[in-house]
């Protein structure tokens, strides 16, 4: 029941922001696209995702679709909490796709951002988890935080997009580029 990591989208960030053969790390694995993507492209990849069953679902697919020497793992775990990062790996890039607040929620789990009580412990939990992926961000690389706008309850924006650049640059980095995903809406009925 909820939306799927759009692998195109995975391909271009890879070969444009991360140099080849190297690591890749997320800090929000929760689906097992983007760890795909970089295996069958040569990348390492190793992500974090708080739900055990999500983390298994996504070993079984690496399995399925690639093979168990991938070098692609996902590890359960908080990535608000320095604890979780001591087994990942430095990173030449960090690419993810946090929950959009409450827009899609992945658990009742409440360490769970999607569960945030507000828009801004939500975005202070991100921080926290891009000042992790950060300690693993080895110098002059990439990270590209996938972020959608989202509607509070009385229709305004949240302001999704600019809070994440808020947050990326209270950890000390750059305002690099944007890019506007745009998906055909005819093809919305074939998908």
């Amino acid at each position: 029941g909820t939306s799927i990591f759009d692998p195109v989208l995975c391909e271009i960030a890879y070969k444009w922001f991360c140099p080849p053969n190297g690591t890749v790390v997320d800090p929000f694995a929760g689906g097992s696209v983007r760890g795909l993507v970089a295996g069958y492209l040569g990348y390492s990849y190793h992500g974090i995702d708080l739900r055990s069953e999500q983390v298994e679902a996504n070993h079984e697919q690496r399995d399925k679709i690639l093979n168990k020497k991938a070098p692609i793992k996902w590890t359960t775990g908080d990535s608000t909490k320095a604890g979780s990062w001591k087994n990942i790996p430095e990173a030449d890039f960090v690419f993810t796709c946090p929950p959009y607040f409450d827009l899609e929620v992945y658990s009742d789990d409440p360490a769970d951002i999607s569960n945030a009580a507000d828009v801004d412990d939500f975005f202070e939990l991100l921080r926290k988890s891009l000042e992790n992926a950060d300690k693993k961000l080895k110098d002059n690389r990439f990270a590209c935080v996938v972020m959608g706008e989202v509607r509070n309850d009385n229709g305004p924006l949240h302001s999704m997009i600019g809070k994440t650049v808020d947050a990326a640059r209270a950890i000390g980095w750059n305002y690099y580029n944007d890019a506007i995903l745009v998906t055909a809406v005819g093809s919305l009925a074939l998908r």
